[in-house]
Order: structure tokens, then sequence, then C-alpha cells
């Protein structure tokens, strides 16, 4: 059995006192491997020391929908206003380099035995949502390994299944062997669950345990950061929100 022990995370949405508070918690806890479930940009104000850092603890990444927009030139004439006005402005703070390395991100990859993706399996280039067990259902139709980690709905909840499908929030889960397991790991950068601390999971496959971890971070730096920025004030106030 390995020895390894996980840090999850997901939805940074360019937030760096967010991520750096994560980063140092998982290195207090002995964390071996760094996997990220995606959107790394977005939203907020650091984009490219958001890339630096994960690309500097090599952690195995998927790519979000807003790291597939950011790199690429897709029109935005669909999107909701505020969201194509932060994917402009990120656009415009990507060298060639960042653009290159979120570009050819993968969308679904294998890590240590289990799978994760940033929103669905069956067509993950195509952005939907899992919130509830009917879509939870269609996902494991597709999942090729017993645990998968997602992200996208900034939501931290565990679909459960065995002889159907139960969905439960959680704060730690104990892993058990004939059941199948999908885990949405919240957000570091932009939580939505009403709890404004930046959320992250460990996992350590030895003792089949999952943790959700919340932590304080520097909101008010944050949200000075995206003001400066000029993006839009919602996004600055969401942050203490956690909506």
């Amino acid at each position: 059995m390995s020895d390894r022990k996980y840090a999850i995370l997901g939805d940074i949405h360019s937030n760096l006192e967010a991520l750096n508070v994560v980063l140092e918690d998982a290195e207090e806890y002995g964390v071996s491997d760094y996997v990220c479930v995606g959107d790394i940009v977005g939203y907020n104000a650091d984009p490219v020391p958001c890339i630096e850092r994960i690309r500097g603890i090599s952690a195995a990444t998927v790519q979000g929908n807003h790291d597939h927009y950011c790199s690429n030139t897709v029109c935005l004439d669909d999107f909701h206003p505020l969201a194509a006005r932060v994917v402009d402005w990120t656009r415009s703070q990507l060298s060639a380099e960042h653009i290159e390395y979120l570009r050819n991100l993968a969308y679904t990859a294998r890590v240590g035995g289990f799978t994760i993706v940033h929103s669905t399996l069956d067509m993950p280039e195509k952005w939907g949502y899992v919130f509830d067990t009917l879509e939870a259902e269609a996902n494991f139709s597709y999942q090729p390994t017993a645990l998968c980690f997602y992200g996208h709905t900034h939501l931290p909840v565990v679909f459960d299944k065995h002889r159907g499908v139960e969905r439960r929030p959680y704060r730690k889960i104990m892993l058990e062997l004939g059941r199948r397991y999908l885990i949405n790991v919240g957000s570091v950068g932009q939580p939505r669950d009403g709890d404004p601390r930046a959320a992250y999971v460990i996992y350590t496959p030895r003792s089949k345990e999952v943790e959700l971890r919340r932590l304080e971070y520097d909101i008010r730096t944050t949200q000075s950061k995206v003001r400066e920025a000029g993006l839009p004030e919602r996004l600055a106030r969401r942050l203490e929100l956690g909506r």
C-alpha cells in the first residue's frame, strides 16, 4: 500500500492568498503529491502567480473551463457579461508560455489509482455540472476507478454509489471496499457553500481517508487586488460571503 498523501485542490481562480495558505497547510500535513482539478485562473487578480505556484509544485492538473476560455480565442458573446469581462482581462495578463500551459492541460487524468476531472467524465469538454444524484449516476457510468475527484461547482460534496447513489456533505470520509465515490473538493479561491474559507482535500490511500480542510486567509488583500485591477466589484464582495 502506498505511503503517499495527496493534496487535491481546485477552482483556485487566481486567488493567490488562498492558494498560499492551502499549500502551507498541505506542507505541514506532510503531503507528498499535489493534484489540481482545474480552474487555476479566472475571477480574481493573480492568474500568473497562481499558475507559477501550481507548476512549481509539479501538481498533476486537468483543465477547467476558465483555463480553457482564458487560453483560447473563443467567442464570448454567449457569456454572462461579468464572466466575459474577467476572461478578457485574464487573457491580457498571460504570456504565450502560460497560455500554452493552460491550453495543453488534459481534460481528465488518472493519478495514483484515482481519477480527476474538472466537470464530468462523459463529455468533460462540455463543462457540465454534477449537482445531484441523477447527474452523479450518469458520471459513474464513465468512471474507470472507484474514486474520482472533481470541481466546477465550488461545493464540497460526496456522491457515494453502493446500491443506489447518495449525496451528502462531508468533513472526513473513510472509503469502503465495494463502493464508488465521486467527491467534489470545494474551491480554494471562490467557495460557494456559504463558508468563505478556502477549501481543499487531503487523501491518504493507506488509511483510505479523505479529509476536507477549511482555512482562513487574507480575504481583504484579495479583494483589494480585484478592485485595483478594475474587475467587477461583485467578485470582491462575494469572497467574504462564500457565495
